[in-house]
């Protein structure tokens, strides 16, 4: 058995797994698999259950875990698009809060009426078994963002972006969920007001309206700051204009959970606002530095988490987690959607079918229930368990299944091929790109670009022979199996 120094052995094993994952993650692409479900594969192999690599600071892996989701979140709120976004705005909203209550309350009745014995520790009490519950109860950003853009899926009724929001915004809303129960059923006083034992419900619902509220609060502040910030400073290097929106984002989450406000709720309402501001400069440069990091982020967060788990742990809870996951599944998860949904009526049963099946788990629930570890919540371990046979549930049924769940309830539509820009960075103010390879047809009107007649507002502004990038104008003699990159857009003639 391996022992991790945080100095050099973490860094050394580390760059091995996350090079072993980035090119395993190849491979489970071409089979569908989804990204989180590879890297925490190779990070419980890696364990101690596995190569043996023994990693037991629980409190560093809960700050990367942590930091990780913060990153996943700022990269989800920058590219979400407001005008997409603006006409299921509440639907999103009421998923990702109401939806999300609805879920621990069920979920939470099913654990102790039904199976809490069978758990132990704390699932034998009501509360614990609705902190189990709020541990379960999002809808996973990381893995929702990463498959669904992984895959390109494009869903009918305006779906992606409420999918996008719901997801972004729900992790918050479980994570304080999971604060306040820990408090409780740790038997630490949520507001410290001497009320008596009987106002504990009272004192959860002033707590968290307050932390959503502040954080909601604090989140558009920032972002409104920053829209103001942007072009008074002015900034010319896209690695750095990235750094300040990082920083003010962190800002964001900060001072967020100093005022008693969720910081994950700061962060994201921050980065939405930021990402739809026509005042950030070189946006398309910025958003390509985030997604970056958030895959690193996802990654390395994963793969802790994965190095963690005891797979040998798990067979006393199995019977148990199976059942969970499956109410989640097939009745706590469908229930919660078509009751938050129940006065869209316009919102096709098969639309609202689909949101049911994207409930899925990943990182973030698994970071849930590493708080409970972290804060020594009785049972936690088997909390642990049981959360990580329900997320390598999800991730290997839901998440392989989206785009056949998809197809089989028509909400999919059939993407355009992604355009070949030949390796260049164009605005998307300049009009919108399509690629054309020539045929003989193309050139039986005449061998030279003129002879094609591009219709008033098409141009042909790269040529691509082979390896050779070549300059289009009138007279050049085109030949078979040419790539034009064409640009479509306004003209000034």
């Amino acid at each position: 058995m391996f022992s991790l120094d945080l100095s050099g052995d973490l860094m050394l094993l580390l760059s091995i797994l996350v090079f072993v994952a980035v090119l395993s993650n190849k491979i489970g692409t071409k089979f569908g698999v989804p990204s989180m479900l590879v890297f925490l594969v190779i990070g419980m192999l890696a364990g101690q259950d596995g190569l043996g690599l023994k990693f037991d600071n629980l409190h560093m892996a809960e700050f990367v875990s942590h930091l990780g989701m913060t990153v996943i979140l700022l990269t989800g709120g920058l590219e979400t698009e407001m005008e997409e976004t603006r006409p299921v705005l509440k639907q999103g909203i009421l998923l990702s809060t109401v939806g999300v209550l609805l879920t621990i309350l069920l979920t939470g009745g099913f654990i102790y009426f039904a199976i809490g014995k069978s758990i132990g520790g704390v699932a034998t009490s009501l509360m614990g078994a609705m902190l189990i519950a709020a541990v379960l109860s999002s809808t996973d950003s990381t893995a929702v963002f990463s498959i669904l853009r992984s895959k390109r899926l494009q869903l009918r009724e305006n779906l992606g972006p409420m999918l996008e929001l719901e997801s972004g915004s729900n992790d918050p809303m479980a994570y304080i969920s999971t604060i306040i129960l820990v408090k409780v059923v740790s038997g630490v006083e949520i507001i410290r007001l001497g009320l008596p034992d009987w106002s504990v419900g009272l004192q959860v619902v002033v707590v968290l309206i307050y932390q959503i509220a502040a954080g909601f609060f604090v989140g558009w502040l920032v972002g409104r700051f920053a829209r103001w910030l942007f072009p008074k400073v002015d900034l010319k290097s896209s690695p750095m204009i990235s750094i300040m929106v990082l920083s003010l984002a962190f800002f964001a989450n900060g001072f967020g959970s100093l005022i008693g406000g969720n910081g994950l709720l700061a962060l994201y309402v921050a980065a939405i606002i930021m990402g739809n501001s026509p005042t950030l400069p070189q946006k398309k440069e910025v958003l390509k530095f985030f997604d970056g990091i958030s895959w690193l982020a996802q990654l390395l967060m994963v793969l802790i988490l994965g190095i963690l788990a005891h797979p040998s742990h798990i067979p006393p809870v199995l019977v148990p987690a199976l059942m969970i996951g499956l109410f989640l599944l097939f009745v706590a998860r469908p229930a919660a959607v078509f009751m938050t949904l129940l006065p869209y009526h316009k919102l096709p049963v098969r639309a609202k079918l689909f949101i049911s099946w994207v409930g899925l788990k990943g990182a973030g629930p698994i970071l849930f229930a590493l708080y409970t570890v972290v804060h020594e919540v009785g049972g936690s371990s088997e909390i642990f368990n049981v959360v990580l046979v329900i997320t390598l549930l999800s991730l290997l049924f839901q998440g392989m299944s989206l785009p056949l769940v998809a197809k089989w309830l028509n909400l999919s539509i059939d993407e355009d091929p992604e355009v070949e820009t030949f390796g260049l960075d164009l605005p998307e103010e300049m009009g919108m790109m399509r690629d054309h390879v020539i045929g003989e047809a193309d050139l039986q009107g005449g061998a030279t670009l003129r002879d094609l007649h591009l219709p008033h507002g098409i141009r042909v502004i790269m040529v691509k022979r082979g390896e050779r990038f070549l300059v289009p104008h009138g007279s050049m003699k085109l030949e078979v199996d040419d790539h034009l990159l064409i640009m479509m857009g306004e003209t000034d003639d």
